[in-house]
Order: structure tokens, then C-alpha cells, then sequence
């Protein structure tokens, strides 16, 4: 018999946290959250809660936890959309339908209770959270900013009666093999005739850099993000919060960013270091050893991952994309850097997906999201 518990208490928050740690033991593909940001999730550190509503399950069977899960009711997005939507995440279970079910059923009741009628994810608070459950691609290695998953976790989610709804896909990007003359020319004109100029973060801080520039990739996140699926635009709270998680890991020779002869945003592609591997063995715990192989694949990493791109909708049409994908390939040429993972690219945003063409691209990982009515 399956025993469905409501997180309440500290000892409950840490098995909630521990339970997957626990079930990708030893697993080389998946890589762990830091467990300070996953433990800050629960208390009032956690801003998405002014503009949230969430809960939290764990599952028992036979006397051990078998099972996780996470509902939100992400306000901000329903009152936008016109919706009534839960969203489910942080889910993972063992192979057993019954435990599956259980879990979701649970998220179900309590979403009802509030009056929603429709169930979706996995979908994070925001759309800077992990989001999708991987259906291809289970022997590549997941990157920080995405879950990892086994492959029966498909057939619990459909067992409980999702279907799909969006997919995203994937893509590893090495440096061409032939590189196209075109594109560093392409990308010098199109900033001369949009008045536009690449930032040279040489010039200051880190601290500085991002400081200086932040609201403005804010500002283009939303502008460029809005109509995307499950994107949330967002609080300053909500920005602070973000930047304090992924400040240490940004190094700011990843960090391209365009603005017009007003220092104003108007492009930006940021990438990060990957620390999936340095973690791996701490769980995501920051010990002594963890901290010096985080310093270490900061510093100098092997592979990249494609945080955010973005160009203002006026200039998309405007050669702008070549600046990034130009600093796309500077990036894959420079030091040890051997490939970036972009992570998740909608599958109908060809947009996006168009520009990794003048790149050696390899489609290696599908997501997807799931919905039913309840």
C-alpha cells in the first residue's frame, strides 16, 4: 500500500531533497541541484512564493520513500493566460504505477480543492527553472540547468493520464568543421547599420559587468521570451534571486552582450561553465573537494551550456543573430571548450533552432511537457 505525505516539517524537506540523490546513485548522466537552493525552495528565501502557491508529497511503500513530487500554482502566469493550471515538478519515483499515480493524484486533490481544472509539466516556477521530462537522449549527460530522468518515467506520467503538450529539443553544438566566411562578415555590417557594438567585458568586473547590464537582459528576456511557453515575466525579487544562484558560476567571457549606441540591451547570449560532472559526486552538497572542482570546470571548462539567447523582435530580421552565432564559435574555438549543450529549444522555435545550422549540431535530447484536465 502506498502513504502519501504532505512535507511539512524539517526532517520531511531533507527526504524530499535526499530522495533522488538516493536514486541516481552511481548514475553518470545525471547531475544534482545545489542542495542550499533546493533546501531554500521550502522557506520564505524562496521569492516565487509571493506570486505562487505550491505543496509538496513524498511517497512510502513497504516503509521507504519511493516517490517526490511538487505542485505550484504559478498565479502570476494564470491571471496573464486567463488559465486555472497546476504545474507539477521536482517528480521522480521509482518504477511503479501505483506510487505514480499516487503522487499525482495527490497534487490533483489539493489543486481542485483551489479551484484549477487543468494539470501540466514538469514546469518550475519559472521558465529558468528545470523544466520538461526527458523522453530521448538517457545516455548523454544531463546539464545543471535541466533534470535528469530514467526512461519508465514517460509510461508513469501517460499511466496517469497526461498527454503531450509541447515538446522541446535539444542540440549539441561543436565548432564547424568548415567555418562560412559569411558569417563574420555578415555580423560586422549588421552592427554597423543597426549602430550596435558587441561589450567588451575585459574592461571591468565580473560584479561590474553584470551589474551594469542585468536590468537590460532582463528587459530582453521578457520582451523575447513572452509569447514561449510557460514564461512568466519577471519580479525584481525574482531577478535578484536569479542572480544570486548563477553568480558564481557565470564567467563573463561566455556572456555576450549587444547594445545600441545608448548602452541599451539589445541582444544578449549567455552561456555557463558545465558544472554537471564537478557535483556529481557531492550530490550537490558544496564540500571543500566540490568547491575546488567547481573552481576548476569554471575556470576552464570542456563544455558549455546555453543559459539564454535573445534578440529584440525589430532586429531579428537584421543580421543580429550573426553576432551570436559568430560568438557562438569563438566560444567552441577558444581553450579547452570542446561542445555547448544548448538545452531546451521549443520544437516549433525554428527561429532559434535555424541558427545552429552554421554549427556542427546534433539533435541528441527530446523533452516534453504533459497536460490533462482534472
Amino acid at each position: 500500500m502506498v502513504e502519501i505525505i504532505k512535507v511539512e516539517n524539517q526532517r520531511q524537506r531533507k527526504e524530499f531533497v535526499n530522495f533522488p540523490l538516493r536514486l541516481y546513485k552511481g548514475n553518470p548522466y545525471y547531475a544534482p541541484g545545489l542542495y542550499g537552493d533546493e533546501m531554500k525552495v521550502f522557506t520564505d528565501k524562496n521569492v516565487y512564493h509571493d506570486t505562487c502557491d505550491d505543496v509538496f508529497f513524498l511517497a512510502r511503500k513497504d516503509g521507504k520513500t519511493v516517490g517526490r513530487i511538487q505542485g505550484i500554482i504559478q498565479k502570476q502566469f494564470n491571471e496573464l493566460h486567463k488559465e486555472s493550471r497546476v504545474r507539477f515538478t521536482r517528480f521522480h519515483c521509482i518504477d511503479d504505477q501505483e506510487v505514480a499515480t499516487a503522487l499525482f493524484k495527490a497534487v490533483e486533490d489539493w489543486a481542485k480543492a483551489q479551484g484549477m481544472n487543468k494539470f501540466c509539466g514538469p514546469l518550475g516556477y519559472s521558465d529558468l527553472e528545470r523544466e520538461g521530462l526527458l523522453i530521448s537522449g538517457f545516455e548523454e549527460l544531463s546539464t545543471f540547468e535541466e533534470e535528469y530522468n530514467y526512461p519508465y518515467y514517460q509510461k508513469l506520467v501517460e499511466g496517469a493520464g497526461f498527454e503531450k503538450e509541447v515538446d522541446w529539443v535539444e542540440f549539441q553544438l561543436r565548432a564547424p568543421k568548415t567555418p562560412n566566411p559569411m558569417i563574420p562578415k555578415v555580423a560586422k555590417r549588421a552592427l554597423e547599420l543597426n549602430h550596435l557594438h558587441v561589450v567588451d567585458p575585459s574592461t571591468m568586473s565580473k560584479r561590474e559587468y553584470i551589474s551594469r547590464y542585468k536590468d537590460g537582459v532582463f528587459d530582453c528576456i521578457d520582451e523575447c521570451y513572452a509569447k514561449l511557453y510557460g514564461t512568466v515575466p519577471f519580479t525584481e525579487k525574482m531577478k535578484k534571486q536569479l542572480i544570486d544562484q548563477f553568480l558564481m558560476i557565470v564567467n563573463k567571457n561566455y556572456l555576450v552582450i549587444v547594445c545600441d549606441d545608448n548602452d541599451k540591451v539589445q541582444s544578449f547570449g549567455l552561456c555557463f561553465p558545465s558544472i554537471s560532472k564537478a557535483l556529481q559526486k557531492s550530490g550537490g552538497r558544496l564540500t571543500p573537494p566540490a568547491l575546488l572542482r567547481l573552481m576548476k570546470a569554471i575556470k576552464d571548462p570542456r563544455i558549455i551550456d546555453l543559459g539564454l539567447v535573445a534578440v529584440m523582435p525589430e532586429l531579428q530580421a537584421r543580421g543580429v543573430n550573426a553576432v551570436m552565432i559568430e560568438s557562438m564559435i569563438k566560444m567552441l574555438n577558444s581553450s579547452n571548450v570542446e561542445y555547448c549543450e544548448t538545452n531546451l529549444n521549443l520544437e516549433d522555435n525554428l527561429a532559434v533552432q535555424s541558427m545552429w545550422k552554421y554549427l556542427d549540431a546534433k539533435n541528441h535530447k527530446r523533452r516534453r511537457s504533459f497536460i490533462k484536465t482534472i
